[in-house]
Formats: C-alpha cells, sequence, structure tokens
C-alpha cells in the first residue's frame, strides 16, 4: 500500500448568468427557475428594500412557480457581521430550506454579501440569486462570487468565493437610491475605468453630468459597461490570485477598507472611502508609478466632477496604518494597487511609508 493516498476530484464548472436590463426585475421567477430548478427560495433582503421591491420580486417568483420566503436582515454596513449570519442561519433552519432550494439576495452590498455567504455555508452550499439594488452592488460587488462579513479588526476577513448562478440588475431600481448613494456608487464605475478599462473612463468623461444628476438611460448604459468590464478581469481570474487580474479591482480599496474599519463602519459610505482611496493612490501612482501629470490630474478632475468626497473624516495615520496591514489583501506587508496609465493597473506592491503618509495626509488624515 502507499505511504500516501491522493483523492483526485473532477472539478465542476461554474458559470455566472448576468442579466442587466431595465424592467428586469419582473422576469425575476422566470430567469431564477431556469437557473436553479429551484420551487422554493428565501429571499434575503432588508426592510427598506423589501418594503420598495419585495412584493413584486416575490410575485415575478409565485408567477414561475417558486414560493419565496421573505427573510429581513438589517440595514447598512454594520449588519455585515457575523452575528447577522447566524441569525440569518437560523431563520433558514426554521424556513427547513433543502440542498434543492435556493437564496435571493435583494438589495445592495451588504445583503448580496451576507446571503452570498450563508448561500456558500448554508448545507455546506446552495445555489443563490443575486438581484442588486444600488449602482455599487450593480456594478461591481454583485459580480465576481466574493461572499463574507466584516469582523472588528477588518472588512471582509471571514468570507467565501460562491459564484451567484444569476444575478438580475434592473437600472430602474436606482431610481429610488438618494443622491448621495449614487455618487458613492459611480466611485466604483470610476475606478473600474482607472484600473481595467481606458474607454470606460473616457466615456465616464463624457457622460459626468448626467450620471451625476441620475439619468436613467445613462445609468443603464454605465451599468452594463462596467458590469462587462469587472467580467473580463473576473473571468480569467475567480479567487484572485496573488498577482492576477482581478487585484487591479482593488485600486483605492488598501486605504477605502482602512477608513471603514478605523471609523468603526459608521464614517463614509464604501465608495465614498474608494474615492478618498482612489484619491491617495492616483498621487503615489504619480510619484511611484509613473502615471502622468495629466492623466493624474484626470481622475482628481473627474471624481470631482461627480461630487465624489476629497478628504476623509479626521483619523490618525498610525490606526489607518494599523487598519491596513489587517485588511484581507495583504501580503507580508501592506501592497498598493496603482496605476501607471489609465485603464492599466500595476501589481500590488509595497510602497515607502513616508510617501503613504504624506498620501494619508493629503486626503485628510491626522498626525
Amino acid at each position: 500500500m502507499p505511504a500516501d493516498l491522493v483523492l483526485r476530484f473532477p472539478s465542476p464548472r461554474v458559470s455566472s448568468r448576468i442579466r442587466v436590463r431595465r424592467g428586469s426585475l419582473d422576469q425575476l421567477g422566470a430567469l431564477t427557475r431556469r437557473a436553479t430548478a429551484a420551487s422554493r427560495v428565501a429571499v434575503v433582503s432588508d426592510p427598506r428594500v423589501a418594503a420598495l421591491y419585495g412584493t413584486r420580486a416575490r410575485r415575478s417568483l409565485r408567477r414561475a412557480g417558486i414560493a419565496g420566503a421573505l427573510v429581513l436582515v438589517p440595514r447598512g454596513e454594520r449588519a455585515k457581521r457575523p452575528q447577522s449570519l447566524a441569525r440569518l442561519w437560523d431563520r433558514l433552519a426554521a424556513l427547513g430550506l433543502g440542498r434543492r432550494d435556493a437564496l435571493v439576495a435583494l438589495g445592495g452590498g451588504v445583503v448580496g454579501d451576507l446571503a452570498g455567504f450563508a448561500a456558500a455555508t448554508w448545507l455546506r452550499g446552495v445555489p443563490w440569486v443575486g438581484v442588486p439594488t444600488t449602482l455599487l452592488a450593480q456594478v461591481d460587488s454583485s459580480v465576481g462570487g466574493k461572499t463574507g462579513v466584516d469582523l472588528a479588526a477588518g472588512k471582509n476577513l471571514v468570507g467565501a468565493f460562491h459564484q451567484p448562478v444569476l444575478v438580475v440588475a434592473d437600472p430602474d431600481t436606482l431610481a429610488t437610491l438618494s443622491a448621495r448613494q449614487r455618487r458613492a456608487g459611480l466611485a466604483e464605475v470610476v475606478k473600474m475605468g482607472v484600473g481595467v478599462d481606458a474607454a470606460l473612463f473616457r466615456w465616464i468623461e463624457r457622460h459626468a453630468e448626467a450620471l451625476r444628476a441620475g439619468d436613467p438611460k445613462t445609468l443603464a448604459v454605465v451599468v452594463r459597461a462596467a458590469v462587462a468590464a469587472k467580467a473580463r478581469v473576473v473571468r480569467g481570474d475567480e479567487r484572485e490570485r496573488e498577482g492576477g487580474a482581478r487585484t487591479a479591482l482593488n485600486l483605492g480599496h488598501t486605504l477605502a477598507h482602512a477608513i471603514e474599519a478605523a471609523c468603526g463602519y459608521r464614517g463614509p459610505l464604501h465608495g465614498e472611502a474608494v474615492a478618498i482611496g482612489l484619491r491617495a493612490a492616483a498621487r503615489l501612482s504619480r510619484q511611484v508609478a509613473g502615471l502622468s501629470a495629466g492623466d493624474h490630474a484626470r481622475v482628481i478632475r473627474l471624481l470631482d466632477r461627480l461630487g465624489l468626497p476629497r478628504r476623509m473624516p479626521a483619523t490618525r495615520v498610525a490606526r489607518l496604518e494599523a487598519a491596513m496591514r489587517l485588511d484581507k489583501k495583504r501580503a507580508r506587508q501592506v501592497r498598493w494597487v496603482l496605476t501607471p496609465r489609465i485603464g492599466h493597473a500595476s501589481v500590488p506592491r509595497p510602497i515607502d511609508r513616508r510617501l503613504v503618509r504624506a498620501a494619508l495626509l493629503d486626503v485628510g488624515a491626522k498626525v
């Protein structure tokens, strides 16, 4: 008998269908039936989104012969905690949700991350469907299968890659967003342009005022373009291997996650923190990655035109540095994703601490 027994398992191919279309919320039932074959789902949502779209979503499911039980979770980033996940597991147990059933995440990024992680862990994995209703979720968090919860030590420190079998992004749901939430979502679109798609960045420059004003047709176009850009990246790097293509999507997030953690998830919205992180990353890119003065100015000018914040709440540099060291994307030291030119992000790299401190002070940190 050999000393070592090697088990090899055939890994099934994973696919995720994404529908971006105005009015597609009313097609949720038929699309879910086709993607999952489930006859019962748990519709996970928060109270506000459930009040706006819960009835419509469940009606569509019912027309397709799917029973949808509504499960409410708290609103806001602070709800994305292990305690909320445990309560969600308890509700799934009470419903008797089985492996032939599925979860539907109806809401923003918090709902998607929480429900997606519940789907990854419930009965060791059941299918889930994402129905993102915020701009940030539609263009970013709903695509790529990252799920998880936050700890006091940092954002998304516990999670899993679990691809949704289906994403139904209806840009018409963005009409109920506040102007602040809409602007915050645009930060992720800018990140996509700066990091991976120069043509998208130029398009945003041409349509910045319409995007800031919330023009429905313009928003629908940018959602489709941003989703297509992100899909190209994650298709070849599903699990974000070190130095892989998906690390480009972390542009601006080294500082953004630190701001959120340092503020106890009570401060800027995620997209607002990303905008501040992009400003710092653009400065560092100018100093050490070869970003031209002209491209640096274009990034800063576009963030300003979209009404995104320039400075963070007063936070000590030392606290931000500690939060960055605990971020889930660290290796042996803090590494920054930078950009040598618009549309191209670099492999994450360590940066001289003096330059980082200067960049943090430039966006509002305190000594």
